[in-house]
């Protein structure tokens, strides 16, 4: 039994030496400032959740991911491992208790509770003609407004590690992560990636929130997160291109493990950030899959990952 089932991903969190610059690009990605300290970060997105994402003052890292906890005595169970801190108030805007432990590779994991909730943010969208709805818009034209796509939430987190087989294993043990997608090189034994999705029994929930991909690095792969629609997906890349700043590090294409239509980008240092749109849901009753990498690392349509994609590990 694990020692406790997670409800979602929180926020990850970062160190940047320059705060004025990372907050540029997370505004150009779609973010909204929550709070900003003389010590860190707090960007936000239309959902109403305080803050997605950290960004510490300091020199480039990745400091960790963090969890939200189904219930307030979650945090009592996890305070008891050896190793975790005990349960303490978070001395950050937005607020809430949690606790901090390390995973494997010595990242920090911070679950958390009771962050304060803020009011969503509103986003007028007109309504899409499609083939088999084709009057959803009668006698409407549709007129997008150029920008910076609106980022919903926060989806997923992707580390990699020379220790896959721990680190999955201490993830499902710690925080009650199931497997969706188990993918495997050559034979059926040697796991080279696994997809993983939160346990919230009956309800459905994403395809997968936390992929750790064999790497001889650890580290942050990217931070994923939701845009309102497939025009965000666009409208952001251009809004990102035209910048002229920001480095493109894959897209566009829909993704056959998660379905999710992507594209991805990375932050002044280097840290990737993908946009998406439109995942599977699934609840514990799927179960999970075994599958090969030839079969699962393959988009739906759109390029395969490159090079510098799979290998874009920030420690």
């Amino acid at each position: 039994m694990p020692t406790i089932k997670v409800r979602d991903i929180a926020y990850g969190r970062l160190r940047a030496p320059d705060l004025d610059l990372m907050e540029e690009f997370l505004t150009d990605f779609g973010m909204v400032r929550a709070a900003r300290t003389s010590k860190a970060l707090y960007m936000r997105g239309t959902d109403p959740v305080h803050h997605l994402h950290v960004t510490e003052l300091g020199e480039p890292r990745f400091v960790g991911l963090a969890w939200h906890a189904a219930r307030e005595e979650d945090l009592d169970r996890l305070a008891k491992l050896p190793g975790t801190s005990p349960v303490e108030s978070i001395d950050e805007p937005g607020g809430g208790k949690r606790v901090r432990l390390k995973e494997p590779n010595g990242y920090q994991i911070e679950v958390v509770y009771g962050i304060e909730s803020v009011a969503p943010l509103q986003v007028p969208r007109q309504l899409m003609n499609t083939g088999s709805e084709a009057l959803k818009r009668p006698g409407e034209l549709m007129r997008l407004q150029r920008g910076a796509a609106h980022v919903k939430r926060i989806g997923h987190g992707v580390m990699g590690t020379p220790r896959l087989r721990e680190t999955v294993d201490w993830f499902r043990d710690t925080l009650g992560l199931i497997c969706s997608d188990d993918v495997y090189a050559g034979s059926k034994d040697h796991i080279i990636g696994s997809f993983n999705r939160c346990d919230c029994g009956e309800d459905y929930v994403d395809h997968h929130v936390f992929f750790c991909l064999q790497h001889e690095k650890a580290g942050l792969n990217h931070l994923s997160f939701e845009v309102l629609d497939v025009d965000d997906v666009f409208l952001g890349h251009e809004h990102l291109r035209q910048k002229g700043k920001y480095e493109h590090m894959w897209g566009f294409g829909r993704h056959l493990l998660g379905s999710q239509i992507y594209d991805y980008w990375a932050d002044p240092w280097g840290r990737t950030h993908e946009h998406w749109t439109d995942t599977d849901r699934l609840n514990a009753r799927n179960g999970s899959n075994l599958i090969s990498a030839e079969d699962g690392f393959v988009s739906q349509w759109g390029e395969r990952p490159p090079e510098k994609m799979l290998n874009r590990i920030c420690a």
